[in-house]
């Protein structure tokens, strides 16, 4: 039973990073899309020049536009 267990174990672990990298866009991102990106987010109140707070800043906005696109349906 024991092997069993742990046989379960390392197959789910050695399948999480196919998981992981089949969501990933593998694509090039355009400058376009990445100029739009900064738009959305700073239409939520990220502020690009605040490098004192960055990462939180910027986690926070991600998190506010990801909401609003759930909220809108995108």
């Amino acid at each position: 039973m024991k092997a069993l267990i742990y046989t379960a174990a390392a197959a789910i672990m050695l399948s999480l990073p196919a998981i992981a990298f089949a969501q990933q866009n593998n694509g090039p991102v355009t400058r376009a899309q990445v100029r739009a990106e900064l738009a959305a987010l700073i239409a939520v109140g990220y502020n690009p020049n605040d490098w004192v707070n960055y990462p939180e800043n910027i986690q926070a906005a991600e998190q506010r536009l990801a909401a609003k696109r759930a909220a809108e349906g995108q």
